[in-house]
């Protein structure tokens, strides 16, 4: 039984929770099945913390330690539970499925545990079982080293499972099933008026997810864009949801708003160092330190005046630790949050900075850093009134309406 199409499903952790669930999800594999599609199945662990097999459930085993051989060993199991029930249960159901974990479904990946890179995908076991019409039912969240070591691809993994081995396959569908119809123009649980996004760019989601918006894997949605490998991030129930292709012209200047969680803005002013070149040298040993501390800097702005960046949490006391011995002048300023204004139709469009800065003001939020790069806005506000700049700018650009305003 040989098909030429081919389909990849991915079933997050709620859609296989229950037997109810999966029986949803068995019948958007017959759908597709019936539709002419060879079909493969992703699957997260099933469920959420309390349930026994949850990822975070299963940390709690060894008190939260996570990054090594041994922890990525134990975390694969919620996965590997999850692939063996339901393939057993959709064979039941009578379509023929065989559990795969990610190694044997042929995913490579450094030795980065708790959050390995996919190096290649080895498909060859997959493509014949589909020839003999079995659908794989594969581990997410999981691969393996060049040696056999086991490993996962950190939180959210399983969506890059699903997108590598769609382009591994040459898949013509690489569905993402969640518990919400699609990626949204905001958090709808924010705002109220947020709605689904019918089409975005493999750059736009690429944006939203590395900025916040929690319905796509940022390490996912990078993948499909430098693979440009296509997909559509639905919800189980309503099978609808956003289409993320290449190439999409919304007209108009704004797809999305997306917000972080709690920031510290730092503010470096150079002192009494003139020379440009120990001035230099002075601000590479600031990064240095900063990287070899593990502290990831966001929103960077670097000119005459000094440089500004942000980090996560409350780092006040950790930044001023690391810089203090340094002739700079370090500023911090904790409580911060920042809301990311993304859409591809900026290109090219003037004036979008005025409107977002003229909806915030309306708004009386506080700017306090402002970055842009290619196709995001990113602004820094008070965490107390993220919300309402994330409204404020909503509102602007009308991203309720089905057409927005340019």
């Amino acid at each position: 039984m040989t098909h030429e199409r081919r389909a990849v499903l991915k079933f997050g952790g709620t859609s296989v929770a229950t037997r109810d669930q999966r029986e949803l999800a068995f019948a958007r594999i017959r759908d597709a099945r019936a539709d002419g599609f060879a079909t493969v199945a992703v699957v997260s662990a099933m469920g959420r913390a309390p349930s026994p097999y949850a990822t975070d459930t299963l940390l709690q085993a060894i008190d939260g330690r996570s990054g090594s051989a041994n922890a990525d060993m134990l975390l694969a199991c919620g996965e590997l539970l999850s692939a063996a029930i339901f393939a057993d249960e959709l064979t039941a159901a009578g379509v023929p499925a065989r559990a795969l974990s990610g190694a044997s479904a042929g995913i490579v990946t450094d030795a980065h545990y708790g959050d390995a890179t996919i190096l290649r995908v080895d498909a060859e076991r997959i493509e014949r079982m589909l020839d003999e019409g079995i659908v794989p039912v594969v581990a997410g969240f999981q691969g393996a080293t060049e040696d056999g070591v086991l490993t996962t691809l950190g939180r959210g993994g399983t969506d890059l499972s699903a997108i590598a081995i769609g382009n591994a396959i040459d898949a013509e569908r690489v569905d993402i099933y969640t518990d919400v119809s699609g990626a949204m123009t905001a958090d709808p649980r924010r705002i109220e008026r947020a709605r689904t996004i019918e089409r975005a760019s493999l750059e736009e989601m690429t944006e939203l997810a590395e900025h916040g918006a929690k319905v796509m894997h940022h390490k996912a949605a990078d993948y499909a864009q430098r693979t440009q490998t296509p997909y559509t991030i639905k919800g189980l129930a309503t099978d609808r949801g956003t289409l993320v292709v290449d190439g999409v012209d919304h007209h108009r200047p704004v797809t999305g708003v997306t917000s972080s969680g709690r920031l510290t803005w730092v503010r470096i002013i150079r002192g009494d160092i003139e020379n440009p070149q120990q001035r230099m040298q002075t601000e590479l040993e600031m990064f240095r330190r900063m990287a070899d501390a593990g502290i990831s800097i966001d929103q960077v702005s670097i000119n005459q005046a000094g440089v500004s960046f942000v980090v996560q949490g409350d780092s006040a006391n950790a930044v001023r630790a690391l810089l203090g011995d340094l002739n700079l002048a370090v500023r911090v300023r904790e409580g911060c949050s920042k809301i990311s204004v993304v859409g591809s139709g900026m290109r090219g469009t003037p004036g979008v900075v005025l409107q977002v800065v003229t909806a915030l003001s309306n708004a009386d939020v506080e700017i306090i850093h402002c970055t842009d790069s290619n196709i995001t806005i990113s602004i820094l506000v008070p965490e107390a009134d993220v919300q309402r700049a994330e409204a404020a700018v909503h509102e602007h650009f009308a991203l309720n309406a089905e057409e927005a305003r340019t």
